[in-house]
């Protein structure tokens, strides 16, 4: 008996601060029920995508970069047609939550992209970012050009010598398809302050990259 209790003790500390635990019904919406963003890219704006386990952490530390316009939580990586955040929970659709990260290019470059991505999680951590496990939280680093890979590949074998002892997992995947995740995902750290995980995961995780790159950071975001 005590064995159970404590299993089940454990299993649902583990969905409370984990993303996977989220229901819709906890998201703040709008009137609507829903949450936009209403954001128009310019003709200058350049994307890029980067998966480092729960997509509401990464989605708030990029949108605290400055020349970062716009980040919109999503899927990809995976195999699997109009993936939803319950069928990648399954861990079977082979797509990782992901952040599409619109950026404008004269004020921040791919290459600082990639420095925010490798410095905000662990990449020597397979499948998964503490406290979330699963292919669906696996770090992977997107390019779309010849060049954004080279840039992610050195950036890699930079950090492999220097700093993980050739331990690094991330993926390095080419760009296919995105799909935004469903609205009430979106801006969810900043809409949902009380929230166990955004209290216990988030805003620590958040916290941690503005103080190791103050100087990367939008002025409101100090």
């Amino acid at each position: 008996m005590k064995f159970y209790k404590a299993f089940f003790t454990i299993t649902f500390s583990l969905l409370l601060f984990s993303c996977l635990g989220f229901s819709k019904k906890d998201a703040k919406t709008n009137e609507n029920n829903k949450i936009t963003k209403n954001y128009t890219p310019s003709k200058e704006t350049k994307v890029a995508y980067f998966a480092s386990g729960c997509f509401w952490c990464v989605e708030a530390i990029f949108e605290s970069v400055r020349g970062v316009e716009e980040a919109v939580s999503g899927y990809a990586g995976g195999q699997t047609k109009n993936p939803t955040y319950q069928s990648i929970g399954t861990g079977r659709t082979g797509h990782a939550e992901t952040v599409a990260v619109y950026y404008n290019p004269d004020v921040v470059s791919f290459e600082t992209l990639v420095s925010v991505f490798f410095g905000s999680h662990n990449p020597t951590t397979k499948d998964g970012q503490h406290p979330d496990y699963g292919t669906q939280y696996r770090s992977i680093a997107f390019y779309s050009t010849d060049e954004e890979k080279q840039i992610i590949e050195a950036k890699i074998d930079e950090l492999n010598k220097s700093t993980y002892n050739n331990q690094i997992v991330t993926e390095v995947t080419k760009h296919t398809k995105f799909y935004e995740a469903e609205e009430y995902h979106q801006d969810f750290e900043k809409r949902n302050p009380n929230q166990g995980y955004v209290k216990a995961v988030s805003v620590p995780r958040l916290n941690k990259f503005k103080k190791k790159f103050p100087e990367l950071l939008k002025k409101e975001s100090h």
